[in-house]
Formats: structure tokens, C-alpha cells, sequence
């Protein structure tokens, strides 16, 4: 088969003249028929009546179909079935119907152009937006079109397009590695989730922060901006994250120094020096990218088991950790997986009378408490708490749980959720789609604590997900995985980002508003300033008196 390319110019050209009329209406239908197939319901099990296709000839139930456009026919993939049936009865294409990629008989191979992606998304979106069972429904999609607004046609005059730099890495599939600068894995696999990260990568590549414009010193943003154009540049030489490094020493001492530390503790450090350096925050809620890209919000709900009141309380979280010990209840299979550790992490806790004093009762008495997710975030973090010190702080004995956890590539988290848990609010809980998340890093912790080693896995995405690619970084190392790979590897950190993002009508952008406070907070400057310099003129006016 010919090499995948993004480039129209070099892609099948029988897509222009062939995919129109009834073959493009059919390729719409199969969108719409695989969203409502995965949609319809609240729960798996709802889902599993869905009828599933067959195999037109061995007639074997298909998990993952491809569909010819030209008829009712649908086939395997792995028997060739429904290439053979493409030749035979002269037919040019098939599509897989869980990622919309469409197989040309005449090229022989998986094809694309930008107008099939733009009638994929477009089909996708709309076939959800009829399924919102929300109260509020979600907004219509429209595709940016700068000719329909009159500053974005103005302020484009005369600009010259210039390619992606996430395209390139994307066409050549290359990925480049971190040097070790000392016993600095703990760093650089980080840095690495930073680097794939979609919300993360699109914030820092569209330059919403500038390091050459920015005069904060020792700003966490200038340096991943740097990180950014040199990990998304075209040298593929192994780079060295010195200035990110020095920058972290001078505004976190404790991880200052050659030793070893703890890659969930650098995460959340650097987490907060991004915070503290970007624009954003708000009296109400802050909308930099860290908290628009981990944030959510944790419910704990404390019922009283004497008068029945429940207490609940919602904190803000940037992760989760999660326990590895035997307590945790293991799956169907007696294997210790991720759905595992939430189900555990949200069941109910007996809490004895001396832990609760209920505030209706006034008196202590039994009581349960339960956690849930109140909001998720785009991308949810898991750490899983493989370090265990039997002490009480940190100087007493320690040991390591290698415990195997299974990771889905997967996640549905509507069964965490808040809205789950009160069985009258599943109504507003919106579509199941919305509760999807899949993998696109994992770190792992190899040795024991006194010298481990970190490396990681990682996505590249190409932009549909039948062309993925799963690398694995050891420092400088990079080579080429998969994601059975992955899943087969023991994680200590796990990233999910959400299928699909929400948007709410009516509601305006974040780089709008953060935009219109800036504009409020200079005017207020201008007139404190001003003040102040009238304030000096009456001064002196008085003192010549």
C-alpha cells in the first residue's frame, strides 16, 4: 500500500470525482448510524442491545464493520472480505465505520482529503447535537469562516499561511527525546505528557504566550513555549531542557539539586508555576490553560445514618491518586484495573461517631461518606500510589507496590459522576458521548525508590484516530510502540483527554474575555495613573499658594 499523506495534492484523486451524490449521503448515514449506536442509552449494558452488524460472507459478528458506500453490503477487514467484495462488484469504496476512514479499491489503500475530514466532523457533531438530552442544548456547530466576519476578513488581509509545526512531525512521524541532565527522568517524562497533550499543544503552537514578548522573570510560560518550538521544530536531535530545569531550581527549591524526585511531585509543581504566571484568573473562577485543561470539581457527600441529612461539600482538584493496595476491589476477573480503583475511590465509607458530628442532629453519629465527580476536566490525571511509607512522615521505612494495573485505552466516566449517584439528575446528565475519554500517555516507574528510573509512553495523534502512533521516550531514546504496548506496561501516571469537548450557547470564549478583563484592568490603570497625576498638579498648585 502507498504511504498515508496529509497533502490533497498526493492523495486519491478518485475522492474528488467518485465520493459525491449517493456514495457521500451514505458516508453521512454511517457517521450518524455509528454516533447513535454508541449513544443509545445511559449505561453498557443498554448499549449491548444495539443489533451488531455481520459479515456479509462468513457472516461473523463484526466489532470494529467496514461498510461499502455503493450498497448493503458490510464486511471484516482482517479476512479481506470487503476488499474482495470492492473488486468483484466493481466498487471503489468502503468506510470503518468507528473511525469514518474510507478505503479506496482503486488506490488500494486508506485515502483522504481535507473536504471527507470536514464532512466527517460536520456529520459527527450534528448527529450529537440531536441526541443532547440536556435542558440547555448544545449550540449548532459552524466551521470558522473569515469571509462572513468582517474584522477576521480585515485583520487577514495580506498574510502569508505558513504550515503547522505540528505537521510536520505528523507527516515525517518522528518524535524528539530529552537529554538526561542528571538524574532529571522524573523531568523529562513529564515534560513529554506537556508536549502531547492536544490542549496544551494547541494553546502554546496558536502563541498564545510569546517568550520573546513576556517580561516576567523566571516565567514558567516562556518556558513552555520554548519547550514547545523546539520539541515541534524540524531538528529531531535530542534536546536539553537546561533553562526549564534552571527555572524550577529558583522557584522550587526542594527539588533543587542532582537527586532523585518524584515525577507526580514535578507535575504539580509545574502545574502551579504555569498557574502563577499565566493570564486569566478572575474574582469568580480562573481560565488560564492549566485550570481551563485539568481542572474539575470533587463532591463528597456525608449522609447522616440518624436523621438521614446530607452534608456535601465540592472542592476543586488538578488529579487523582489513586490506591494500589489489596483492599481495592479487583474486577470480574480478579485483575486490579483503573475501573477497579475509581469504583473503590467512589464507593461508600463508613465514618464512626467520633469522625462525624452532624450539623442538623448536632450530635456524633454514624455516617457514610461517598466521593464523585461533580465537573470532570478535558484531560483527567491519575496517579496511582505505588510509594507507600509505613511511618508517619516520610524518614520511616518505604517500599514500592508493583502491583500490574489494566488501563482501558477507553474510559466512560459517567458512572463517577455526581449526576450518576442522584438518580433524579441522570436526566441532565447530557449524552453518554460526553463522558468518553481516551488514552494518550502513561508514565512509568521502573527499579524501586532508591533508584528507580522514569520513562513513558505517548500518542502522536494524526487527527483521526485509525492513524495513531504510540512511541515510547527513555530520556533520549525514542522508539516506535503501540498501544498494547502501552497498556501492557505497569503505569504510575495516566493522562485521558475527552473525545470531545464541551460548548455551551451563549457563552463567551475564554481568550475573549480574558482579553475584554485585560482591557477594564489597563483603563482602570490609565485612570489611577491620571489621578495621580492631577493629584501632583493640585499639589504643586497649592504649594505656589
Amino acid at each position: 500500500m502507498s504511504t498515508f499523506s496529509f497533502d490533497d495534492s498526493e492523495t486519491c484523486s478518485h475522492l474528488t470525482g467518485d465520493f459525491t451524490g449517493d456514495v457521500e449521503t451514505k458516508y453521512r448515514r454511517v457517521v450518524t448510524w455509528s454516533i447513535a449506536r454508541h449513544t443509545n442509552g445511559k449505561s453498557v449494558a443498554k448499549r449491548r442491545k444495539v443489533t451488531a452488524p455481520t459479515c456479509g460472507t462468513c457472516n461473523i459478528t463484526l466489532v470494529r464493520p467496514f461498510v461499502c458506500l455503493h450498497c448493503s453490503y458490510s464486511g471484516c477487514w482482517a479476512s479481506s472480505h470487503v476488499a474482495d467484495h470492492l473488486k468483484q462488484s466493481s466498487h471503489k469504496f468502503c468506510v470503518d465505520v468507528s473511525s469514518g476512514a474510507v478505503f479506496c479499491s482503486a488506490c488500494d489503500d486508506i485515502v483522504h482529503n481535507h473536504a471527507l475530514d470536514r464532512t466527517y466532523l460536520e456529520s459527527h457533531l450534528r448527529a450529537e447535537e440531536r441526541r443532547t438530552v440536556a435542558k440547555i442544548p448544545r449550540e449548532p456547530f459552524k466551521f470558522w469562516d473569515p469571509s462572513t466576519d468582517t474584522d477576521d476578513a480585515s485583520a487577514l488581509e495580506g498574510m502569508v499561511a505558513i504550515p503547522c509545526q505540528g505537521t510536520f512531525l505528523v507527516l515525517n512521524l518522528r518524535r524528539r527525546g530529552l537529554l538526561n541532565l542528571g538524574q532529571t527522568c522524573y523531568l523529562n517524562v513529564i515534560l513529554q505528557c506537556f508536549v502531547h497533550n492536544p490542549l496544551l499543544r494547541n494553546h502554546f503552537l496558536g502563541d498564545r504566550h510569546n517568550h520573546k514578548l513576556c517580561k516576567i522573570q523566571d516565567c514558567a510560560c516562556c518556558e513552555m513555549d520554548k519547550l514547545f518550538v523546539e520539541m515541534y521544530s524540524d531538528d529531531t536531535t535530542p534536546f536539553g531542557p537546561v533553562s526549564f530545569l534552571a527555572t524550577t531550581w529558583r522557584k522550587s527549591t526542594e527539588l533543587a539539586g542532582y537527586a532523585q524526585h518524584d515525577a507526580h511531585e514535578f507535575f504539580i509543581t509545574s502545574l502551579n508555576h504555569i498557574h502563577s504566571n499565566c493570564k486569566g484568573s478572575t474574582n469568580i473562577s480562573c481560565i488560564c490553560i492549566i485550570h481551563s485543561t485539568f481542572a474539575g470539581q470533587l463532591q463528597s457527600d456525608v449522609k447522616c445514618e440518624r436523621c438521614g441529612n446530607v452534608t456535601s461539600t465540592v472542592d476543586p482538584i488538578l488529579d487523582v491518586s489513586l490506591e494500589l493496595k489489596e483492599k481495592v476491589v479487583r474486577d470480574d476477573k480478579g485483575h486490579l484495573s483503573l475501573g477497579a480503583c475509581l469504583r473503590k475511590y467512589t464507593q461508600p465509607e463508613k465514618l464512626g461517631p467520633k469522625e462525624y458530628t452532624c450539623s442538623k442532629c448536632g450530635k456524633g453519629s454514624s455516617a457514610s461518606k461517598r466521593l464523585s465527580f461533580r465537573r470532570l476536566p478535558p484531560v483527567l490525571s491519575f496517579q496511582f500510589k505505588r510509594f507507600e511509607h509505613k511511618g508517619l512522615d516520610k524518614s520511616g521505612s518505604a517500599r514500592k507496590l508493583d502491583s500490574p494495573v489494566r488501563l482501558p485505552a477507553n474510559l466512560d466516566m459517567m458512572p463517577f459522576t455526581s449526576m450518576n449517584v442522584k438518580d433524579n439528575d441522570k436526566e441532565n446528565a447530557g449524552p453518554p458521548v460526553m463522558y468518553q475519554y481516551e488514552l494518550f500517555a502513561v508514565i512509568n516507574h521502573e527499579g524501586q525508590m532508591d533508584n528507580g528510573h522514569y520513562t513513558n509512553f505517548a500518542r502522536l495523534n494524526s487527527g483521526a484516530s485509525f492513524f495513531d502512533t504510540w512511541y515510547r521516550f527513555d530520556d533520549d531514546k525514542v522508539t516506535l510502540s503501540s498501544l498494547g504496548a502501552c497498556l501492557k506496561s505497569t503505569p504510575y501516571m495516566c493522562f485521558y483527554v475527552k473525545k470531545h469537548l464541551e460548548y455551551k450557547p451563549h457563552i463567551t470564549p475564554t481568550y475573549i474575555r480574558t482579553r475584554e478583563t485585560e482591557a477594564v484592568r489597563e483603563k482602570a490603570l490609565e485612570r489611577e495613573k491620571e489621578a495621580a497625576r492631577q493629584k501632583e498638579l493640585d499639589d504643586a498648585l497649592l504649594a505656589t499658594v
